[in-house]
């Protein structure tokens, strides 16, 4: 049969030679150890791996994202090659395989398996959890978990699952575990998984617990080497590729690190992984244990970007004699996998659209939610939101037997879309691309302290950008950042570690009530409060987890979506949301303390001075004479005596001088 695109034939073969010259020139790395020859007492592994998927299922070329579905064609030409060239391969990811957002939305709208799930079916051994996996509440990793054909161990090895029953049910199952055993080309593989100690505060896992990192993985190696295995990787998600570089200082038997949730770029001269973008280092990075013995540490940008492809040798002991890699970048010519196409991008692509079609409303003026502002400022985008929060307060305040909220708090981290979206129609999915989280609305009675201390918290990094800044409604807020800001433990408790904060100024409600004053909390009735359920359960350490709140029902993005179109019908006006907001947070400096007038400098008049002499001995210039004279004139001395004459002055007169 003839083929009928020979140009795509051509950029197939070319991504087939690619492939293959990137898995053939593993063992020929800048830098690496001398190559060892495979052998019966010899074993070269090759692991695959990505991280941070973050549900880009869709393509994107414009934007650089190849989609999910040319990335598993990819991956699959991989694994096929990586099995001719090595005696065992293995692929692993390192963690946040989904993220809340219009794709996922769409996805968690329809009955059966996670489109996520679908699209990563049969591509791993085993896959890590990261925070966002836990975005949505343990019901949801649980169904990502389970919609996986055929089924792969999910491995956190510092995480305890026994407090939610839908996860524990998987731990039970095996599919849930803190390590696992692969075997490949006749040799076991031991992999554990650790996620970031920040995963109470930054995202939802409700009761489940999570331990030390180090001891955790520590105990899982020493297991796993007991049990015979001496072939051990970590696949760990702890936000940052530095975090598992400092981990390794203080572990011991284990023999590959994959980190995740930092976007990390590692790559060498010639790798094809975002070769326009500087790298955080080598790929891989090689960091010294306990034991002074080298790790290689690997990661990837994430987004379906990038495969990282690392050969190992290991000698008959399990120690690595051999360690060579490449970053590969997922091209926009490879054809996408038929099924992952058909099962997942051409449906879930037709439902955005849809979602994007639908229009709410307009907008009248430019709506601010870059990143860099909603967590550093007040912005008309973070007005809205908050304002949507305390619509929907109000609104079912009669319906739920409740107060109505007198303000409301959104954090700026829980503003996604990161863009300005220019002045017109305003659609569903702008809602979705700004508020995709599974955050609920609730409703909240917060002491008039404990709303102060929210507020140190909220700017505790300016001048940095935090996630826990709020964009607020219902009040004002002054604070100065140049005081000291509170410092608590955020990888722990959020217990206070450090100074208490002392930035907030004012606040002062929209009827005039006043809650603190000049620092200090006004005594008074509790604040009524509408914000979202993951800062009342006290994520991003705000000061609200012991306090009840009642749970409204309605997601944050749908409250924003019903504000827009109903409380606002469909009209968001210049006049009520400025660009640049509308000052309900300033930031205030206290008026410098005046500085102290300079105490006259006098001289006293001796034989043989004139306003000449003293002006050229003391000002540095006879010329200044004049000025001694207008400042002295006509003021009494001790002799009861006036200068009037300046070419008169007596023995024993003090004079005064001008600055010098």
């Amino acid at each position: 049969m003839a083929n009928k695109n020979p140009k795509k034939s051509i950029a197939m073969l070319a991504v087939l030679a690619m492939v293959s010259a990137v898995l053939a020139s593993l063992t020929l790395s800048a830098g690496a150890q001398t190559p060892q020859p495979i052998s019966a007492e010899t074993f070269t592994l090759t692991i695959l791996h990505n991280n941070d998927g973050e549900s880009k299922l869709l393509p994107d070329d414009e934007a650089g994202f190849p989609g999910v579905a040319r990335f598993a064609a990819q991956m699959k030409l991989m694994q096929t090659a990586a099995g001719s060239t090595s005696n065992g391969v293995i692929t692993l990811t390192s963690g946040d395989n989904f993220l809340a957002s219009q794709e996922l939305g769409v996805s968690l709208a329809r009955e059966g398996a996670l489109y996520d799930s679908i699209a990563l079916s049969g591509l791993y051994d085993a896959m890590a959890l990261g925070n966002h996996d836990f975005d949505l509440g343990p019901e949801v990793t649980a169904r990502f978990i389970e919609g996986f054909t055929p089924s792969i161990p999910f491995l956190s090895a510092n995480a305890d699952f026994s407090g939610e029953p839908v996860l524990q049910a998987l731990v039970e199952a095996g599919t849930l575990a803190a390590s696992t055993i692969i075997e490949t080309g006749g040799q076991q593989i031991g992999v554990i998984g650790a996620v970031t100690p920040l995963l109470p505060n930054i995202s939802s896992p409700r009761n489940v617990v999570i331990s030390d990192v180090l001891a955790a993985v520590s105990a899982e190696a020493e297991s796993l080497t007991e049990q015979g295995v001496n072939k051990i990787i970590l696949v760990s998600h702890l936000q940052d590729v530095d975090e598992e570089i400092a981990l390794i200082a203080s572990l011991s038997g284990v023999d590959v690190v994959i980190a995740g949730g930092g976007d990390d770029l590692l790559r060498n001269d010639g790798d094809t992984c975002m070769p326009d973008d500087e790298p955080a280092g080598a790929y891989p990075t090689l960091v010294a244990d306990s034991d002074g013995v080298d790790v290689p540490v690997i990661t990837a940008p994430g987004g379906y970007r990038c495969i990282g492809a690392l050969s190992v040798t290991f000698d008959g002991d399990g120690n690595i004699i051999n360690t060579t890699g490449r970053s590969v970048g997922v091209s926009l010519d490879v054809t996408p996998d038929p099924d992952v196409q058909s099962n997942v991008v051409e449906p879930l692509a037709e439902a955005v659209a849809e979602v994007d079609a639908h229009v709410i409303g307009t907008s009248e003026v430019d709506l601010d939610g870059r990143r860099a502002m909603v967590r550093t400022t007040s912005t008309n985008q973070g007005n809205l939101h908050a304002d949507a929060l305390r619509a929907t307060g109000t609104n079912l305040a009669d319906a739920f037997g409740i107060a109505a909220p007198d303000v409301a708090i959104q954090n700026g981290g829980g503003i996604r879309n990161d863009a300005v979206i220019p002045a017109g129609e305003i659609t569903t999915g702008d809602t979705w691309d700004i508020a995709p989280f599974r955050n609920f609305v609730v409703v909240l009675e917060v002491p008039r302290t404990t709303f102060h201390v929210l507020f140190e918290q909220a700017v505790d990094r300016i001048p940095g950008a935090g996630g826990q800044f709020a964009q607020i409604s219902g009040f004002t807020l002054s604070y100065d950042p140049s005081a000291t800001a509170r410092e608590t433990d955020r990888a722990g408790d959020c217990s206070l570690v450090g100074d208490p904060g002392a930035r907030v100024r004012d606040v002062v409600l929209d009827d005039g009530t006043v809650i603190v004053s000049d620092g200090t909390v006004v005594p008074g009735d509790p604040v009524v409060l509408a914000t979202i359920d993951f800062l009342a359960g006290g994520g991003d350490c705000y000061p609200l987890a012991d306090l009840e709140f009642t749970k409204l029902g309605v997601s944050y993005q749908q409250a924003l979506a019903d504000y827009i179109s109903v409380d606002l019908g469909g009209e968001i006006t210049a006049a009520d949301y400025p660009v640049g907001g509308d000052n309900r947070i300033i930031t205030v400096t206290p008026e410098p303390e005046p500085e102290p007038e300079p105490e006259p400098t006098t001289v006293t008049v001796v034989r043989g001075d004139s306003l000449w002499r003293l002006a050229a001995v003391h000002l540095g210039n006879g010329a200044r004479w004049p000025e001694i004279y207008e400042l002295n004139m006509g003021k009494v001395q001790a002799d009861g005596r006036r200068l009037t004459n300046p070419h008169l002055i007596l023995i024993g007169w003090v004079l005064e001088l001008p600055a010098a």
